[in-house]
């Protein structure tokens, strides 16, 4: 039950971040990767349990814990997640932010150096 409000945020999250990566505009699609990722690690996270009431801690003369634990993998590997995407944000940023300088846009459409609009168009036929 403590699941489904994160399920539903994990899908508002996806949406968005579609919505955002199918712009022209490479801000939006920016923030949208970053929506993504933070959709995978909310989804990883929900995946492995979500449970307050129960630390994982294994009583003496046991080998397993007695009740229902969270996972600690997922946590885990979220946070490595995080490191992760954040790093590629911060290069995605720069890439972004070189290529306004460059250009003098974001916009997917306008960015046409290796195709330039009043360039004539090659031979048809031979």
């Amino acid at each position: 039950m403590m699941e489904f409000p994160f399920a539903l945020l994990v899908g508002l999250f996806f949406a968005a971040a579609v919505y955002l990566m199918l712009s022209k505009f490479l801000v939006r699609v920016l923030l949208g990767v970053v929506l993504l990722g933070n959709g995978v690690n909310l989804l990883i996270f929900t995946n492995g349990r979500i449970l307050r009431e129960v630390p994982p801690i294994i009583p003496h003369g046991h080998d397993v814990p007695v009740a229902l634990t969270a996972n600690p993998l997922p946590q885990a590997l979220i946070l490595t997640a995080i490191v992760i995407s954040f790093s590629f944000f911060a290069f995605l940023l720069v890439l972004v932010y070189r290529a306004y300088q460059d250009l003098g846009t974001d916009n997917g459409n306008e960015m046409r150096a290796s195709e330039p609009e009043n360039d004539p168009l090659p031979p048809t036929g031979y």
